[in-house]
């Protein structure tokens, strides 16, 4: 299983509208790996969760994966649409 993969079931998990979701990845050289993860706008309140706690905890176990399987720096973006 690859971040991008991982970031989709993490989200998927906690959203609403599964199916909606997208999560991309670009690998960028300043910033290593750019994690985009878009969903609906009615959505958002549980993905960020209060005070953005589950946001919080979403990038943390992102970057425990890329610690564990070496991939570097990354950077985790929440957006909606």
């Amino acid at each position: 299983m690859d971040i991008t993969s991982y970031a989709e079931v993490l989200v998927k998990s906690i959203c609403k509208e599964a199916d909606l979701i997208k999560v991309s990845q670009y690998d960028s050289d300043e910033e290593g790996i750019l994690i985009d993860i878009l969903i609906p706008e009615s959505s958002m309140g549980s993905v960020i969760g209060k005070d953005g706690r589950n946001a919080k905890a979403i990038r943390t176990l992102l970057n425990a994966y890329a610690y564990i399987h070496k991939l570097g720096p990354i950077k985790v973006t929440i957006d909606a649409f």
